[in-house]
């Protein structure tokens, strides 16, 4: 929650920020930066790999940020909220009503109209954005209603990536995907078989993204099957853990303390193998995941949103595309409200599934609005559906002005259904 709140805060002041560059007298340097060519490879050769900066931050570091988003499914289905169909049920109905009904708002009010297909832009909600919301109103939220959020948004990215995968990749070259199917395969053999080499699993994702990326298949896709051949195991038991600590903090109290800010050499090799011991009882997952969290929340989403966000606000042309402008934010809003909360409440009812402990269906209704507010993956899926840049432009604006209509009306819902704690 602290991570994702304090990310949230810097993925808002990056979008300003994109938002401001572009529409100031400096905008031009702002499409310059983001179209640059950068080369990886030696040119006029086969051994190279051309693109314009913006596309490296979406192909590519956001494939770490769905690797990431990999790892937090495979961990809740394992050992967290998803582990069964009983606790997975109520986030499983809010997010097919979170991507449901956006959808077919979306459609209801576009048709007959250009840019329909963007229909899968309203149906992603973001994670960062609506914790931060939460964490303003601060103790007063249920710890079942932050657990019912994250692992809704979990769900909802899980339909998301499925989406770009069927609906938003084209002139796929199968014998690519069939060579990447084959690698991925292999690796989870391997962490099967409880073999794991950071360096190898690293050289082989390279590859897989790289196979992705030629075959038309969107590449941030690679980054989720790879975090699924990641291993969950600990190397070593707990009890032999706190075993190996205790004996190791009993050997570095004996040593003298000689140097107030130098070890002996004694005290060096304690450290060392406790170093050593504790990489052993976290599983390559959960280090993993640990790890690099907090570099796709501080890093790799702000230079997502610097790069994509930046809108220019203008009137023009608003007679051929402002529809989608509209039809996103209205999707965003009303289509997640609705959705969400139908489809939990029809679930409670029908007793298939449960009512998180300490919240109320008020509560519901006001995490159900904040499910609107689709600013990062909605933003990705605008550059995947669109390549008319007044479209793309048109849609930029949709997310922002319903994204903030949800946000204001979810907190201000909550605010008033959230009683203060003592």
């Amino acid at each position: 929650m602290h991570l994702e709140t304090t990310a949230s805060l810097i993925l808002f002041a990056f979008s300003i920020l994109a938002v401001i560059w572009a529409n100031s007298p400096f905008g031009h340097t702002y499409e310059e930066l983001w179209h640059y060519k950068f080369t990886i490879g030696f040119a006029n050769t086969s051994f190279h790999l051309e693109k314009s900066l913006i596309l490296w931050i979406n192909d590519g570091l956001m494939a770490i940020f769905f690797f990431v988003i990999g790892l937090e499914v495979k961990r809740e289905v394992l050992a967290g909220e998803l582990t069964t169909l009983r606790k997975a049920s109520l986030p499983i109905f809010a997010a097919l009503g979170g991507m449901l009904f956006p959808v077919l708002i979306f459609l209801f009010f576009n048709q007959g109209k250009v840019g329909v297909e963007g229909w899968g832009i309203p149906m992603a909600t973001d994670i960062a954005f609506t914790l931060g919301i939460l964490k303003l109103l601060g103790k007063r939220v249920p710890l079942g209603l932050k657990i019912f959020l994250t692992a809704f948004a979990i769900v909802d990215d899980i339909g998301a990536v499925i989406v770009i995968a069927v609906f938003y990749s084209a002139n796929i070259q199968w014998d690519l995907i069939t060579y990447a199917l084959l690698i991925v395969g292999a690796v989870g053999f391997l962490s099967y078989k409880h073999f794991y080499s950071k360096y190898l699993y690293f050289v082989l994702g390279f590859v897989v993204w790289l196979l992705f990326l030629k075959s038309g298949i969107h590449p941030t896709i690679a980054g989720i099957l790879m975090a699924f051949t990641i291993p969950m195991y600990r190397e070593i038991k707990l009890s032999d853990y706190e075993k190996e600590l205790s004996a190791q903090l009993e050997i570095f109290k004996k040593c003298k303390y000689k140097n107030p800010q130098l070890l002996n050499k004694i005290q060096l090799e304690v450290v060392d193998e406790v170093a050593s011991v504790s990489s052993r009882v976290q599983s390559p997952l959960q280090h993993l995941e640990h790890s690099l969290h907090g570099w796709v929340s501080y890093v790799i989403m702000p230079i997502f949103a610097l790069a994509n966000a930046g809108v220019v606000l203008s009137f023009s042309g608003l007679e051929n595309t402002g529809h989608i402008t509209l039809n996103i934010a209205l999707a965003l809003v009303f289509g997640n409200t609705i959705g969400i909360m139908l489809l939990t409440y029809l679930a409670i009812k029908l007793k298939l599934a449960d009512l998180p402990e300490g919240v109320e269906f008020k509560q519901l209704l006001g995490v159900s609005i904040l499910g609107g507010l689709g600013f990062t993956m909605s933003l990705f899926i605008t550059n995947l559906a669109y390549s008319d840049e007044s479209f793309i432009s048109a849609a930029k604006m949709g997310i922002i002005l319903g994204s903030l209509i949800a946000g204001f009306i979810g907190y201000m819902v909550l605010k008033m259904q959230l009683k203060p704690k003592n």
